[in-house]
C-alpha cells in the first residue's frame, strides 16, 4: 500500500500531516506534481515530477497506483477514477470519498463546471480551516490503521 499525493494544489499543512504519518507508520508516500516540491529526509516520500500540462500529474496517478492505494486529492474527476479502480481516496479538508458518495460529487463538480462555462461566476473553495486540518489528520490515522492491519 502507498500513498499517493495530488502534490501541486495539496496545501503545505495537510503535507506535513502526510509525512509525519509516513515516517510513524512506515509507509511510502508519492508526491505527484508538476514541479519541484521540498521534502523531508525520509526513505518513505519521495517526489515525482511530471511534465507541465493538463491533468499530467492526475494521470500518472491513475496509470501506476493499485488497488488498495490511498490518494490525497481534491481533484473529484480524479478521485472518482480512483474509487472506480479500488483505490481509497481522502481530500485535504477530511472527506473520504467512496462508492457511496462519489457519483455524487462529481455530478455536483460538473453542474458547477457548466455554470463557470456558462459565463456564471461561482466561487472557489474557502481557504482550509483549522477544524478541516483536524479533521484530515484524523481521518488519515483512521484510514492507514484500518489498511495497514489488512492482511
Amino acid at each position: 500500500m502507498k500513498i499517493w499525493v495530488d502534490a501541486d494544489a495539496c496545501p503545505n499543512v495537510i503535507k506535513q500531516i502526510i509525512f509525519r504519518a509516513a515516517n510513524r507508520m512506515k509507509v511510502h508516500v508519492l508526491l505527484i506534481s508538476n514541479h519541484p516540491i521540498s521534502l523531508p529526509h525520509s526513505p518513505y516520500i519521495k517526489q515525482i515530477q511530471v511534465p507541465a500540462g493538463f491533468d499530467k500529474a492526475d494521470d500518472k496517478i491513475v496509470l501506476d497506483s493499485q488497488p488498495g492505494d490511498l490518494i490525497i486529492t481534491g481533484d473529484i474527476p480524479l478521485a472518482s477514477l480512483i474509487v472506480e479502480k479500488g483505490g481509497h481516496v481522502l481530500n485535504p479538508r477530511g472527506e473520504q470519498y467512496s462508492p457511496q458518495n462519489i457519483k455524487q460529487r462529481l455530478a455536483f463538480r460538473n453542474q458547477s463546471e457548466a455554470l463557470r462555462s456558462s459565463g456564471i461566476k461561482t466561487e472557489g473553495p474557502a481557504k482550509i480551516t483549522k477544524r478541516e486540518i483536524a479533521l484530515f489528520g484524523n481521518a488519515l490515522d483512521k484510514i492507514l490503521t484500518k489498511l495497514k492491519l489488512k492482511p
